[in-house]
């Protein structure tokens, strides 16, 4: 049984890659399968350890980007991609998949192109509530389409769709508390937010953070993935605002989170504040009560339906960039960080909105398609 994936080159379309990844090679086992061969077919591998301990080959196909605007880059972008075909139609019928997963993205264009060339089975997932141009058009095609968003159906044929929500890693799942506080260098008695723009980090929400800092660290904590180039600007930054401050040491800076990190800051958070990815479908895995601050010019306006979207079942407060101050921020910080009652609630929703087995459906269906078509 041979299953390939591939997907835009973000941790967005990766990660639930891996989340499928590691699912697959669960159910296999515990169906007593032989061991599937898995293999990732993009334009970089992202996480190469990632891929290597989900025992999935890497395949490079380049693809380049095709933006919305008039651009030179588009140019050269259309020889890459026609490259990344031409790869890519040599590495599928060498490997010859028996089903191919796509997340998305324009990364994932040669291999679904090659795929359909040889008329193998295509299974699509749209983490947006507004899909992509890559997406769209394997939409017409793809044997199933499995969305995040409720909204997201209004843009396929309804009888190949499934609502399954956002497969999410098995490792990311849990929170830790037992030992975060030692870990982060965290006071216990002192209410802790996560801040989360993204692996690239988000410039607006750091400029908002580092203006309302003064006054945040007065009365919370704050551990903050800056993004890696952003991080030694916002360190030095914070630590000229704060110099005065007594509670300096409430600021907690991180370039990136890894994985650990990120479970135990997801133990003791009592609020997070993020953009509108896939990072909503961890937030609501976690139940923490959250602040979603949208992209304003993502592709289709998806960020801003994403969040309105897990506004809507209860599970955040969204501000818009438009309206996103330091005082707009912390007034609905402290608003929020007053009312238990409000926070218990939305953790509630929270819970509801996340589809902890997404991964395990989208895994089954793939080793079923699999299967069905290696028979033949």
């Amino acid at each position: 049984m041979k299953i390939l994936l591939t997907g835009g080159g973000t941790g967005g379309h990766f990660y639930p890659n891996i989340a499928v990844a590691e699912s697959i090679n669960k159910i296999a086992e515990e169906k007593r399968l032989l061991r599937p061969e898995i293999f990732y077919v993009a334009s970089v591998p992202y996480d190469r350890e990632l891929l290597f301990q989900n025992n999935v080959e890497f395949r490079k196909a380049p693809a380049g980007k095709m933006r919305r605007y008039f651009s030179l880059a588009n140019f050269f972008g259309w020889f890459k991609t026609a490259f990344g075909i031409i790869k890519a139609i040599f590495d599928i019928f060498s490997i010859y998949p028996d089903v191919i997963f796509s997340k998305g993205g324009y990364d994932s264009f040669p291999a679904v192109f090659a795929g359909r060339l040889f008329k193998i089975p295509v299974v699509i997932h749209e983490s947006d509530s507004v899909p992509g141009r890559a997406n769209l058009w394997a939409g017409k095609f793809a044997r199933k389409i499995a969305i995040s968003f409720p909204e997201a159906e209004n843009y396929f044929p309804k009888e190949k769709v499934a609502y399954t929500g956002n497969p999410i890693r098995k490792e990311i799942l849990r929170p830790i508390k037992a030992g975060a506080y030692e870990f982060l260098r965290l006071e216990e008695s002192t209410p802790v937010i996560l801040v989360l723009g993204g692996s690239q980090g988000a410039k607006i929400i750091n400029d908002t953070i580092l203006s309302a800092l003064p006054r945040l660290v007065e009365k919370y904590q704050i551990i903050h993935q800056t993004g890696k180039e952003n991080f030694e600007e916002m360190k030095n930054t914070a630590n000229l605002v704060l110099q005065n401050s007594p509670h300096i040491n409430r600021y907690k800076p991180y370039p990136f989170l890894n994985v650990l990190a990120m479970k135990m800051s997801a133990g003791v958070a009592e609020l997070v504040i993020s953009r509108a990815g896939s990072t909503i479908f961890e937030i609501s895995a976690w139940q923490i009560p959250s602040i979603i601050i949208p992209v304003t010019d993502s592709n289709g306006d998806h960020q801003r339906k994403n969040a309105f979207s897990f506004a809507r079942a209860g599970g955040a407060i969204v501000i818009e960039e438009r309206n996103l101050s330091a005082s707009v921020l912390i007034s609905e910080i402290d608003r929020l960080m007053r009312d238990r009652g409000l926070r218990e609630k939305m953790s509630k929703a929270s819970a509801e909105f996340a589809k902890l087995d997404s991964a395990d459906k989208i895994a089954r269906e793939l080793i079923e398609i699999a299967l069905l078509h290696e028979s033949r």
